[in-house]
């Protein structure tokens, strides 16, 4: 079997649609037929190389998708031929099993345990989740990693409560996915903070209390304006170690909390003012969210499922799979908030 995909073949260049030679399934492992894959601003950092050197080139890209299982290896339990499952980066149970090895035209081709950029992939049984046939392919795909950041990082990482107050920085996809955890979680103030108007007119239709242009306010001031003393909590989300800065100085003494989930550039470094610490605040690491999909990805889906998480705004655009650049270049310079690639179509 053939598969077209989007390789990496240089940093620094587009991706190139290269026709693969899937290998036969190792135990543990399951064929997927790709249906959708997110892009995320992982793969702007893998394709730009901002994330330093890339020792795996030639490889495959994508963490989050969809898709439909075509064959399973051995050993496999947790999925059966025919089933829609939701495809992740996040490890759940059933085999951990190394990345993949293509070839095209006797060139090896490197893949981790889960790529998606691509129409049909070789994945590790612990990369999925199944999902139920009236479950929509489309929004189910951001389960795979935009969702269970944006919405872990509240219920996992720190265990926000109905009442508290959260100010998000940075409501691209992830962060719009805070937006709304922070509203089925019933916080009193949730406060979004972009320097696009767009992103944060959404994101007041997604359950922002309040959305403040940095561009136009200066942002630990409003915060503080808002909830005087400062917010709970404090989730980053665009990477920036200036940023990171103003998260930490916009959460309340003794107690407050700032969530760092954006990825910054290699080499770049974050100040900060012990002083800021001596009064209580904590600056807190998050794994994606500090998901267990088997438990945590159900209760997503079902969130889904009864309309109470919203995902189809967030999908402003479908691109084809020959498009993979055009929706690169496009999240990079902020006109899309999350790409979906269709990826099923052309198929060999």
């Amino acid at each position: 079997m053939k598969s077209t995909a989007a390789v990496l073949i240089e940093t620094g260049r587009p991706l190139e649609l290269v026709e693969l030679e899937v290998p036969k399934l190792q135990p543990g492992q399951v064929l997927i037929n790709v249906k959708y894959s997110g892009v995320c601003r992982t793969q702007v950092f893998e394709c730009r190389g901002y994330r330093g050197e890339d020792r795996f080139l030639p490889h495959c890209l994508g963490h989050e998708g969809t898709g439909e299982v075509v064959e399973t290896g051995s050993n496999v339990t947790k999925v059966t031929v025919g089933d829609n499952v939701v495809l992740s980066w996040m490890k759940g149970s059933g085999a951990d099993v190394p990345g993949t090895v293509y070839t095209s035209n006797g060139v090896e081709i490197n893949a981790g345990a889960i790529t998606t950029f691509m129409n049909y992939s070789v994945l590790s049984e612990n990369r999925l989740t199944r999902i139920e046939k009236d479950v929509p392919l489309e929004e189910s795909a951001l389960i795979g990693c935009a969702v269970p950041t944006g919405i872990g990082v509240l219920r996992n990482s720190v265990q926000v409560k109905g009442g508290d107050s959260v100010v998000v920085y940075g409501v691209g996809g992830i962060g719009q996915c805070v937006v709304q955890g922070a509203k089925i979680i019933g916080c009193s103030e949730i406060i979004a903070v972009d320097v696009d108007s767009y992103k944060l007119n959404l994101a007041k239709k997604m359950g922002a209390t309040h959305a403040i242009n940095a561009l136009e306010e200066e942002p630990v001031s409003r915060v503080n304006d808002i909830v005087p003393g400062g917010a709970d909590y404090a989730i980053e989300a665009t990477g920036k170690p200036t940023v990171m800065e103003q998260a930490i100085r916009s959460v309340r003494n003794r107690g407050g909390s700032v969530v760092v989930i954006g990825n910054s550039k290699h080499g770049e470094r974050l100040s900060i003012d012990p002083g800021e610490l001596n009064m209580g605040k904590r600056i807190i690491g998050t794994w994606g969210g500090d998901n267990d999909p088997d438990k945590d990805f159900p209760i997503y889906l079902e969130m889904l499922r009864s309309g109470k998480l919203d995902l189809k705004p967030l999908i402003s655009k479908v691109y084809e799979l020959d498009k993979v650049n055009d929706a690169i270049d496009e999240l990079e310079s902020g006109e899309v908030i999350r790409p979906l690639i269709r990826t099923s179509n052309g198929a060999v």
